[in-house]
């Protein structure tokens, strides 16, 4: 009988920094808010079926299935799905890490076709840990974390480090899902505070420190935003694309748009008409 033997030896490496936060899995169902936003944690994305695109920093990137995306620590993105080929994918949030890619990138996008079977698994095998939450669910879910951490700096050759960034606050944190989730109705700054059990006048200092803008700009860009997105995929007029993004007259949609684009919203949306007309 032949026997082969390996001994172990331990290195200084110790365990992967980085705490799971959640997982999740989507699919796209026409219901689809493509608004861009951050997050004070890592994302990871694993393609799993369709195509679309990823909007990181204002640049658009194509993306298809099989497909891997990680997104840095405070990073605006989202997803666009194709509504032909509805993208799906699974998803997890990780705090405490932050990647460092070539070129100063605080993303990466990469096919791992030939990996598939084996990153899946891992993130399939988090989510089914999670949903399920059996004996020390948590502590097999932060093995799988790390092998998937390892698996992925092996295909890609990037490093990580412990995140440097300023955590936002919880209080930030709320208060920006919220206006994200509600920016179509009326929001104050009493609202706000309210939501953060917060003084009024402290909650604005503590977002602006935080955020780099206070919750009323924020509102507004949020607002803009989703402006931007109606008027290049609807046919609303723009009273109409005002209301719905929640600007309480359209002069004001107005004045904001043009302060915030240098254009006025009609000028945009015959940009977005020319574009899409010379792809087609």
């Amino acid at each position: 009988m032949g026997t082969s033997r390996y001994p172990m030896e331990y290195t200084n490496a110790g365990a992967i920094p980085g705490k799971l936060l959640y997982i999740s899995h989507s699919r796209y169902e026409n219901d689809w808010k493509s608004l861009p936003h951050t997050h004070p944690f890592s994302e990871l994305f694993y393609v799993k079926d369709g195509r679309g695109s990823f909007l990181i920093e204002e640049e658009e990137y194509p993306i298809c299935k099989d497909d891997f995306v990680i997104v840095n620590a405070n990073v605006s993105h989202t997803e666009k799905s194709s509504r032909e080929e509805p993208l799906e994918y699974v998803t997890i949030g990780v705090e405490g890490l932050i990647f460092s890619f070539e070129g100063n990138k605080e993303h990466i996008i990469f096919g791992c076709r030939n990996e598939q079977k084996d990153l899946l698994y891992y993130m399939t095998a988090m989510l089914t840990e999670l949903t399920e939450k059996n004996r020390d669910y948590d502590a097999v879910c932060k093995n799988l974390l790390d092998v998937l951490i390892i698996k992925l700096i092996r295909r890609t050759n990037f490093a990580f480090e412990v995140a440097p960034f300023v955590q936002i606050s919880k209080e930030c944190i709320k208060i920006k899902r919220y206006i994200e989730s509600n920016y179509m109705h009326e929001i104050t700054l009493d609202t706000l505070a309210e939501l953060s059990h917060l003084n009024k006048y402290y909650m604005v200092h503590v977002f602006t420190a935080h955020c780099g803008c206070s919750p009323i700009q924020y509102l507004c860009q949020t607002r803009i935003q989703a402006s931007k997105e109606l008027l290049a995929i609807t046919d609303y007029s723009i009273t109409e694309v005002a209301q719905s993004s929640g600007f309480s007259s359209q002069s004001y949609f107005a004045q904001c748009f043009r302060k915030s684009c240098g254009i006025t919203a009609s000028a945009y949306r015959r940009n977005c008409r020319k574009e899409a007309a010379a792809k087609a």
